[in-house]
């Protein structure tokens, strides 16, 4: 049967009751799930409950509003034919509520009532909307930095919005804290966020006509992409329904880009370095504590991470929004990392690249308005 999984010492505990984490804080996955086949899409759901049958429970009552089935489509950018993979045509707006609705959707199912999120923006959005459309409370904590557009969304839900002095440490040290009383159902922590976010590896596989692509680039903060992605086709490899694993690309920001730091670094642990602002606000994330998974998808997969400068991210910003796609500039540096990959040859024009678009333009008005000198 599934088990929570203690990646590091290899311990296991039962799914229920339900927990965050292992007896001493430590992240935790799931014991590895075989995969299903093309037969066992439910294609009757457009949504990512399509792929229920991959899940690590069942429950006849998902917390859903349509999320997934997201748009692929192909554009040339930098000089290559890639397909973009639109995850900002989700409910809230963002790759998030992949793991929301299916977080959510089996802690309701186990009893919990009322979650604990600590989050600076989309994370919060998602996990706000999908405690209010499945009757649940949710408690939401963010620096007392983050913008009041991302913090009005999350209060339009009907969630109780805490901002927390300090920076974005301060407030997972403030949340962790209030586990205590509150169940912490963090996108970062709790590993049936991450089974969420693989339903994107089964969605490109079905998108592709049932195959992996050769690349898949996507913006990296604490990870939950590129395990999302390791887990999803790793299940899919297992079941036979592919003969390789696509290569996993992190692009992260030069200003707060610890991930790519350790991998470019050859390393398997946090680096010394300053953390400075970034307008790739959605992945500066100082600390990520599935570092060491992280950087193992990465090396497994025979893939990478890129850092990226302000210039290249607000660059391939715009250069995207020139072809129609308005995006915010964390997404973008999908993009931006395509171009570095293609000159340093690590990729080739004639294979199949995926971007990973994971947030809309209309989340970061703001940055955008001052990389085109308007005034708002």
């Amino acid at each position: 049967m599934t088990a929570y999984l203690d990646p590091r010492t290899g311990h296991t505990f039962p799914l229920d009751p339900p927990r965050w984490c292992g007896p001493d804080h430590a992240p935790l996955l799931l014991t590895p799930l075989p995969g299903i086949g093309r037969g066992d899409i439910d294609t009757a759901t457009r949504s990512l409950w399509r792929y229920r049958a991959a899940f690590p429970m069942q429950t006849d009552n998902p917390i859903t509003m349509g999320e997934g089935c997201t748009p692929l489509i192909p554009r040339r950018v930098y000089g290559a034919d890639v397909h973009l993979k639109c995850e900002w045509f989700m409910p809230t707006g963002s790759f998030k509520d992949r793991g929301a609705s299916v977080m959510l959707s089996f802690l309701r199912a186990q009893g919990v009532t009322h979650v604990l999120e600590d989050s600076s923006g989309n994370g919060g959005a998602a996990v706000a909307a999908y405690a209010a459309a499945g009757g649940m409370r949710a408690t939401i904590m963010a620096p007392d930095s983050t913008s009041p557009a991302k913090t009005v969304q999350m209060r339009a839900h009907g969630a109780m919005v805490e901002l927390i002095p300090g920076n974005r440490q301060a407030t997972s040290d403030a949340a962790v804290a209030r586990s205590e009383t509150i169940f912490y159902a963090s996108h970062n922590w709790h590993p049936f966020f991450l089974h969420g976010t693989k339903t994107l590896a089964y969605e490109l596989w079905e998108d592709l006509g049932f195959r992996a692509p050769d690349n898949i680039i996507t913006p990296c903060g604490a990870g939950s992409n590129v395990l999302g992605c390791e887990i999803g086709f790793a299940e899919l490899l297992r079941a036979g329904q592919i003969d390789r694993m696509p290569r996993i690309f992190a692009a992260q920001p030069e200003n707060c880009g610890p991930i790519a730091a350790a991998f470019l670094a050859g390393m398997d642990r946090l680096l010394p370095a300053e953390i400075r602002p970034t307008i790739a606000e959605g992945t500066a994330i100082a600390q990520p504590l599935r570092l060491r998974e992280v950087l193992g998808a990465l090396r497994e997969t025979r893939g990478g991470a890129v850092h990226l400068t302000e210039a290249e991210i607000a660059k391939a910003t715009l250069d995207l929004a020139g072809m129609g796609v308005y995006v915010e500039p964390t997404s973008a540096q999908a993009a931006a990392a395509l171009g570095k990959l293609l000159a340093s040859g690590a990729i080739g024009p004639e294979q199949t690249t995926v971007l990973v678009l994971t947030g809309s333009g209309l989340k970061a008005t703001p940055r955008i308005a001052e990389l085109l000198g308007v005034v708002l």
